[in-house]
């Protein structure tokens, strides 16, 4: 019995029957442990020790919560929201409302692609634009499955192929550096091109999501947390001039320092300062902030620690052993096998970028000793550590989503965040990454 597989699945299963995924972690991690020989105190050591490796991301979430509150106390969400509700209403035929829900996903597409590398924010920035504009997508009827795909698209699939801020750090500082570091003789601009045919699996993914899945409608309720303010804003063109102020301090604080507590800290600090929000307010900001992040940050938290102990487990080792095992020899297998277990370790780990040290090391030499080329190694070791990615519940590719779509209480991270994302990406991603092992 290998405790990753045991443990990955039991967190999903308990996931997947809706028991809470901090519990669902918990008891995973504890029967992980167990399973593979530890002391339920050794576990449990392993689990605490995992848990302080999560403290700064849920810092970062409640500050982010923070700004998001900021900017809708300011003004500047009532005024999107109005402006947006005008072209709703303005545009009150079918076909109007569904040109108007293409631009919106186009728009929220451009803005994901850009967080990872553009202005590498990475998901700071969905609790900020996502919840503003809840009750409009609410108005077009507009599927939130759909919106996670289309984020966790521009999350994921950016950083496999263009490397440019997150991208260049998972492309070049850590797939090149492990390939090289294990043997493979690889120039690093080559790396993208190798994950050229993977990544149009996830562009199957999301045609398939957009134009067949959830094309039809899905109706939510226009509750308190999502209707537009009452009050009226005197001064429209000063709330904006601030509110685009803060968030551009608050892009250049985050990006020049790479902390999001900074440059949640900036944005907040930005509307107290201009009086766009008024400073006896500003515990209020931090509760509501807190508040409204709360399940995510502590599922990272967590997620860190169930990571922590699949690592201690010293099964992840045993569980490559027992892929080679089952090779033979047979390449088609060994690129089945190494994609999968790809998989389950990054459906437990929960970071493709820390996927990448474990299985290069295992797996580099592997595809030498069975003669795939420097290009489809390369495909393959990238693949297997961003699958998962998509659809792992403890992945900031489906937090992030659900951070923001669940904003109103209306959407559920496992069942339309995990699920939708792992059946769209996941699936394509493992066979796009296979032929890729076999042609290149």
């Amino acid at each position: 019995m290998n405790a990753v597989i045991i443990g990955v699945s039991l967190m999903l299963g308990l996931s997947l029957i809706r028991v809470n995924v901090i519990v669902a972690m918990t008891i995973s991690a504890l029967v992980a442990g167990l399973i593979s020989g530890m002391t339920i105190v050794d576990t449990l050591q392993a689990f605490n020790s995992g848990l302080a490796g999560g403290a700064e991301i849920a810092l970062s979430y409640a500050m982010l919560g923070a700004f998001a509150v900021a900017i809708s106390k300011s003004g500047l969400t009532q005024i999107l929201a109005e402006r947006l509700l005008a072209k709703v209403n303005k545009h009150d035929n079918a076909h109007e409302k569904m040109s108007l829900s293409y631009l919106i996903l186009t728009v929220i597409l451009l803005c994901s692609v850009a967080s990872q590398n553009v202005i590498p924010v990475h998901i700071a920035f969905i609790p900020i634009l996502i919840p503003p504009i809840l009750i409009i997508l609410n108005k077009l009827a507009l599927d939130r499955r759909l919106v996670a795909c289309v984020l966790t698209f521009g999350l994921a699939t950016s950083y496999m192929v263009l490397p440019y801020g997150f991208g260049g750090i998972y492309l070049y500082s850590i797939l090149h550096k492990n390939l090289t570091d294990n043997g493979l003789e690889i120039i690093n601009t080559a790396v993208p091109q190798a994950m050229i045919i993977p990544a149009c699996g996830m562009v199957v993914g999301l045609f398939i999501a957009v134009f067949f899945t959830y094309r039809k409608k899905r109706y939510y309720q226009d509750n308190s947390l999502n209707q537009p303010s009452e009050k009226k804003i005197e001064n429209k063109s000063k709330v904006l001039l601030i509110g685009l102020a803060a968030i551009g301090l608050s892009l250049l604080a985050q990006y020049s320092s790479g902390s999001m507590i900074l440059g949640g800290l900036t944005g907040v600090v930005t509307f107290t300062l201009f009086g766009a929000v008024k400073w006896q307010e500003s515990n209020d900001l931090f509760s509501k902030g807190v508040a409204m992040m709360a399940l995510i940050g502590f599922i990272m938290i967590s997620a860190q620690g169930f990571a922590e102990v699949l690592k201690q487990t010293g099964d992840v080792a045993s569980l490559v052993d027992t892929a080679v095992n089952l090779i033979d020899g047979n390449k088609p297998v060994a690129a089945a096998l190494i994609l999968l277990v790809g998989l389950f370790i990054t459906m437990g780990i929960g970071s493709s970028f820390s996927t990448v040290p474990i299985i290069a090391t295992l797996f580099v030499p592997l595809c030498l000793e069975l003669n795939f080329s420097v290009m489809a190694t390369a495909a393959l070791v990238g693949t297997a550590g961003a699958l998962g990615d998509a659809g792992s519940p403890a992945s900031d590719s489906t937090l992030g989503p659900t951070s923001g779509l669940n904003a109103d209480g209306q959407h559920d991270h496992i069942w339309d965040s995990v699920v939708p994302t792992f059946l769209h990406f996941n699936i394509p991603l493992l066979v796009f990454g296979w032929i890729a092992a076999l042609i290149l």
